[in-house]
């Protein structure tokens, strides 16, 4: 079965934007590490679809100056205020997650890259939908921002199966669900 796996990018104190939804702490970041490259590498071989809301799309869009490369990867943005359908190589959903998940499993293929944000991971967590979490601690503390993991799911189980660090002070800690 296809695994979707939540993957992102944290401060230490848990944000993955600051309150305006900048993530220039991000792009600061060394990311010529080669082994961070290589552990990113490795982890993009073993997805072929995205799945992301529409703010984390909005973000995307901004940080490219306005052109999304899904890199290969079928990429399918939750949006409750943009049409459904398919348009420039994203298709854009108001399915539930649930069932969004049960269309991709349907389908042979590689594991699912959610790229989140917060609230988009919430509703996942909610449903009990996220198998892997796979996250990037970025060594900065930024004291206020959009987390994570903002409340609203109920307790959910994980075990540590992998934790690596880079020169660069980032971590790299996957985690398996627990059921």
């Amino acid at each position: 079965m296809r695994k979707v796996i939540l993957s992102a990018a944290l401060t230490l104190d848990g944000y993955i934007a600051r309150r305006d939804g900048s993530v220039d702490f991000l792009q600061a970041a060394n990311h010529s590490d080669p082994d961070l490259l290589r552990s990113m590498t490795a982890f993009f071989g073993t997805i072929d679809t995205a799945v992301m809301g529409r703010k984390t799309f909005d973000a995307a869009l901004e940080m490219t100056g306005g052109t999304y490369d899904g890199h290969g990867l079928a990429t399918y943005v939750m949006s409750r205020s943009l049409p459904p359908g398919e348009r420039e190589g994203v298709t854009f959903t108001d399915l539930t997650p649930r069932d969004l998940v049960a269309t991709l499993r349907a389908y042979p293929g590689k594991d699912i890259f959610l790229m989140g944000g917060g609230e988009t991971a919430r509703e996942f967590l909610k449903d009990d939908l996220v198998d892997d979490l796979r996250l990037g601690i970025v060594p900065v503390l930024l004291g206020d921002g959009l987390p994570l993991f903002p409340a609203g799911f109920p307790q959910r189980d994980f075990q540590l199966v992998e934790c690596r660090h880079f020169a660069n002070g980032a971590a790299a800690l996957r985690y398996e669900r627990r059921r």
